[in-house]
């Protein structure tokens, strides 16, 4: 199991996607408990996060079922990924990767002239390039 949810700097979803679907619900609560540590992790990274432009924030925090990892643009767009905790195949440079494809792909989303920023999130390539991450995950 895994899921994706991409948030402004607001905290509300632009793009949820969650594989399977059944606890959805659940993924949303362990999500928004997440954005506490994203914030902490932020403020505590302070100037050395413009700096280094390490936006990667790495695990969050574990749980007995699942992984909870972070990512910060610098427009302060946060990604977050939950993973299975069973799934031992992952590595950190592995997630790492994945961030910054997900990155690249919502990049292109903003260049889209037709979107309007905060805006939920409806493009057919962020989904598909979503679902093979997704697939690689799983």
């Amino acid at each position: 199991q895994s899921v994706g949810f991409v948030l402004p700097p607001q905290n509300y979803p632009l793009y949820i996607r969650s594989v399977p679907t059944e606890n959805e619900l659940k993924f949303h609560y362990t999500v928004h408990t997440s954005l506490d540590v994203v914030d902490e992790k932020i403020s505590a990274m302070g100037k050395a996060l413009v700096d280094q432009r390490e936006l990667y924030l790495g695990l969050l925090y574990p749980t007995e079922d699942y992984k909870v990892y972070g990512y910060v643009t610098n427009s302060k767009v946060k990604f977050v990924m939950v993973v299975d905790s069973s799934n031992t195949a992952l590595r950190d440079n592995e997630i790492r990767s994945m961030f910054r494809k997900l990155h690249n792909s919502y990049t292109d989303i903003m260049c889209n002239p037709f979107y309007n920023p905060g805006d939920r999130i409806h493009s057919r390539a962020f989904d598909n390039m979503v679902n093979s991450m997704m697939m690689q995950v799983c």
